[in-house]
């Protein structure tokens, strides 16, 4: 195929890169920043830099934020091949695809979104990496009435690409669970680093640690955006957690040792659970 990818940092870059890597496929790289496009071609993460002409792609790869996803598309989509399937890789889908897909259907373009479940704690085009999506879950959110073999396309290219577990679901279902397996992580990671200790846990963290504070680096403007066009599902995930956080605060402030011992228990049984059930499906 004749792929374009518009936006070069981490995730834009890294599918580039694998592209290049393990695949045929001819890819045009396109930055606002030119030396980033530079940069991609004197890595061989490109064939060549986009040149203003979208015609005679297959696959249009959106790389950008939401919002600047929707700028782009609303400047240039009129301009798009007609025989063009359209793509993003947003963490977030529900009425921002819908707003696209209106966009592709108006000018007799095809659309479905996908979401690769992998990042790093830095951003950015000099951040990027062919491997980043091996064995990483991809999930693509087609909607009803959307072609099979367009979906069937984007299986094989994750596939390609190295991803392991690959998820096709409704752009609402995707949010909802996203919600609870990536915002509600960023959310809670964001706020534990806010403790005044945080400039005295040198020597004294280890692992838990580090987990618990990798993605606290997220870009603030593009978690924002996430976070607010999924605010409904973010707020319910919150909400729950808030709740179990009081119950374990209030058996530390009672001293109530049976208490602490059943909520750590029912965590660890939950946790094991879900351990057996990952375990048990195919990919």
């Amino acid at each position: 195929m004749k792929i374009l990818v518009v936006g070069l940092g981490l995730i834009g870059g890294s599918i580039c890169k694998a592209l290049k890597k393990y695949t045929s496929h001819l890819v045009v790289g396109c930055d606002i920043n030119h030396d980033i496009e530079y940069s991609a071609l004197r890595d061989v993460a490109i064939d060549r830099e986009f040149n203003g002409s979208f015609e005679g792609f297959d696959l249009i790869i959106m790389s950008l934020f939401p919002e600047a996803t929707e700028e782009y598309l609303k400047k240039n989509i009129e301009n798009f091949d007609k025989n063009t399937l359209i793509t993003d890789v947003c963490g977030i889908k529900g009425s921002f695809s819908e707003r696209v897909k209106n966009m592709a259907d108006k000018y007799g373009l095809r659309y479905v979104g996908i979401h690769p479940m992998a990042g790093k704690e830095f951003g950015g085009y000099h951040n990027s990496s062919s491997d980043l999506f091996q064995k990483a879950n991809f999930i693509i959110t087609p909607f009803e009435n959307s072609d099979e073999s367009d979906t069937e396309l984007l299986k094989n290219l994750a596939k390609e690409i190295g991803a392991g577990k690959i998820i096709v679901t409704s752009p609402e279902n995707h949010d909802k669970m996203i919600a609870y397996t990536s915002q509600l992580a960023h959310v809670v990671s964001s706020a534990y680093v806010k403790s005044p200790e945080l400039s005295l846990e040198c020597g004294f963290s280890g692992g838990s640690f580090q987990d618990m504070t990798r993605i606290a680096t997220m870009n603030e403007r593009m978690w924002t955006d996430l976070f607010m066009q999924n605010r409904e599902h973010l707020v319910y995930e919150l909400d729950i957690l808030i709740k179990n956080l009081n119950e374990y605060s209030e058996a530390l402030r009672n001293s109530d040792s049976d208490k602490m011992l059943q909520l750590i228990a029912e965590g660890r049984q939950l946790k094991e659970e879900n351990l057996r059930h990952r375990q048990g499906q195919p990919n």
